[in-house]
């Protein structure tokens, strides 16, 4: 189950495995919970011959990715549907759709000899998909013997607020800024775009992204009815190092087909054009070629973990920001569940063991678990 690579580790990622994991024993199947790098990113470096079990849309998302650093790496994937169980080796697995930043994320429900492990994967409480947790709370399967629970969140501070309260707290930014407002956030964190576009709606602004972006809305295009090009106040901008990028890859016919959406870095230079803009570090050099650059009309709203902002790439941001005098407003919420959500979900599972994994913080003060069972790395548990 998931094959992570850590977040602060080298590009090189050879030899980061854990030498806990047998790479040579039979494996009928290496399932991922969802497109985060975290939880997939040392995939090349396991056997090419294991199957490998997700969600479609993340199945999509990681070749995406993959594909932006090289090649994309022939592997046997195996796509499932929430709620329909598989039978992988000796194993029935059914995963089940989540609520995540990560799109197509899933907690995975494993049987095997009568006995029943639940892996909570990465999940909050106050996305777009609260209403899956919530309902998962109010029927769990019976008879756990063990819930595999994810704890990153505790020992933080993090912001938990509802999407539907970011949305109401990004049109009032929108109405009250007399320019444009900048906003970065993770392409990928679908909720956060729709919560972007839907403020956008209700406030007479139009969002502008970057190609990337584009492509990762245009690939997820079917799984409903999510923003992407082609629909109003939404526009694309194309800059000179993207479509270089693009081109590289020998992907010209998707810059020519963003064209028809798309909008010059140069049409974005006036701050009095209602405009919600993404900013990376990566359209910075764009942006200043073609006069884009931040004043006192505008605002800025780094819709991401603040602690990035401690890093070079946020300083960069930051300094561009405070050069222009842009107003500045973090609206954020964790892509995790809070304290008390994870209290409540670990609670409504009622398992036998409770085995915390992914946190740092589990003796936080006031977190009661019940059932715990911790284990070292590579310690092994008889259910």
């Amino acid at each position: 189950m998931d094959v992570g690579r850590p977040l602060d580790s080298p590009k090189d990622a050879s030899g980061l495995l854990p030498s806990s994991l047998d790479l040579a024993a039979p494996t009928a199947g290496l399932l991922i919970s969802h497109p985060h790098l975290d939880h997939y990113g040392l995939l090349p470096e396991t056997p090419p011959q294991w199957p490998v079990y997700s969600g479609a849309m993340a199945g999509r998302l990681m070749a995406l990715t993959a594909g932006i650093h090289g090649k994309v790496p022939v592997r046997d994937y195996r796509y499932w549907n929430s709620g329909e169980p598989l039978q992988i080796g000796p194993f029935r697995v059914t995963p089940l759709l989540t609520d995540h930043s990560a799109f197509d994320a899933y907690m995975l429900l494993i049987e095997a000899d009568g006995k029943k492990v639940l892996y909570s994967g990465d999940f909050r409480a106050h996305g777009r998909k609260a209403s899956l947790v919530r309902a998962l709370m109010r029927r769990p399967p019976e008879n756990l013997d063990a819930l595999l629970l994810e704890g990153t969140n505790l020992g933080s501070e993090k912001a938990t607020a509802a999407e539907s309260e970011l949305e109401h707290s990004f049109c009032t930014l929108f109405h009250r800024t007399e320019g444009r407002v900048f906003v970065s956030w993770s392409a990928q964190n679908i909720d956060r775009t729709v919560t972007l576009y839907r403020a956008c709606l209700r406030s007479g602004r139009t969002l502008v992204v970057d190609l990337y972006t584009a492509q990762v809305l245009e690939l997820l295009a079917e799984s409903g009815r999510l923003p992407r090009p082609g629909l109003k106040q939404l526009r694309v901008v194309v800059t000179r190092t993207f479509v270089r990028l693009y081109k590289a890859r020998g992907d010209e016919a998707f810059v020519e087909r963003m064209a028809a959406y798309g909008i010059s870095a140069k049409a974005l230079a006036s701050d009095h054009e209602r405009w919600v803009i993404m900013i990376r570090p990566s359209l910075l050099r764009d942006f200043e070629q073609k006069g884009v650059r931040p004043t006192a009309h505008d605002a800025w709203s780094f819709s991401q973990w603040r602690g990035y902002l401690g890093q070079p790439d946020g300083h960069k941001l930051q300094s561009w920001f405070d050069s222009g005098m842009a107003q500045a407003d973090h609206i954020h919420t964790s892509g995790h569940a809070s304290t008390a959500d994870l209290m409540s979900f670990a609670l409504a599972m009622k398992a036998k063991r409770l085995i915390p994994i992914h946190g740092m913080h589990w003796d936080v003060a006031g977190a009661q678990f019940p059932n715990v069972l911790r284990l070292g790395d590579g310690v092994p548990v008889e259910i």
